[in-house]
């Protein structure tokens, strides 16, 4: 093996390392993650003794493609938590009521499709109560929004803070079949099938971006990842049925 090639086979180790260690998402990473910066929800730790409970949620909307996640969702009779950016929210105010209605949960995903960690404290805060203040009118009167996911999925401490100061639990998840960048439906639904087990939370994506209709891939997702799901045992549900599961 000449010094060209080995030198070569070197440098392209560590990538593919760790490109290896990112489509398998081992639980340890997530639990690193959780040492290194503490304050988010990453997945509920289950036993096999347990019920198979996974929680759905679902970034970006509302969006035209809402109304097909929905029915779908009604027909395997799944729950999802929906991070609904409040800046999306006009022309699909019914849409997001109807969500409701049927059962799932909304989460707070701040105003705007932007990364939540280059905003200051004060920033982050105003954003935050911003969505908080036109998501709270689609809930029953009384209850609150208790989730949180930053934008583009980094935060700080101080994003912790803020968001516990105002009674909200910053998630993640620990399922992300990369939809953002694979523009795939059978790519993600053979990761997620592949990778999920109980007590995990599955990030996937509503909304249109850049000529990329997210919410109708994730359509066709959920068409291919539940009916096989339901086979296996599982059952899908909101952040809030995942953590109260016995």
């Amino acid at each position: 093996m000449t010094k060209l090639v080995r030198r070569s086979l070197y440098c392209s180790l560590p990538l593919l390392l760790s490109t290896a260690i990112l489509l398998s998402q081992p639980r340890w990473l997530f639990t690193l993650a959780d040492h290194l910066f503490p304050g988010a929800l990453y997945a509920v730790l289950r036993t096999d003794s347990q019920p198979k409970v996974i929680a759905l949620t679902i970034d970006d909307g509302p969006s035209s493609a809402t109304p097909k996640i929905l029915n779908i969702l009604d027909r395997y009779e799944a729950k999802a938590t929906f991070f609904n950016i409040s800046g999306n929210l006009p022309s699909y105010e019914s849409t997001v009521q109807q969500a409701v209605n049927s059962g799932h949960e909304l989460g707070n995903h701040l105003t705007a499709d932007e990364p939540s960690i280059r905003l200051s404290a004060e920033a982050f805060e105003s954003d935050l109560l911003a969505a908080e203040s036109a998501l709270l009118p689609y809930l029953p009167t009384g209850s609150k929004l208790v989730w949180l996911r930053p934008g583009m999925g980094f935060y700080s401490g101080d994003m912790v803070d803020v968001a516990q100061r105002h009674g909200y639990q910053l998630v993640l998840g620990s399922t992300f079949p990369y939809d953002t960048h694979v523009h795939s439906a059978r790519f993600a639904s053979e990761f997620i099938l592949r990778t999920v087990r109980s007590g995990d939370i599955v990030v996937l994506h509503d909304g249109q971006k850049k000529g990329d209709n997210r919410g109708a891939r994730t359509a066709e997702t959920l068409e291919l990842i539940l009916p096989d799901l339901t086979r296996r045992g599982y059952q899908v549900t909101t952040l809030s049925g995942l953590v109260k599961s016995p």
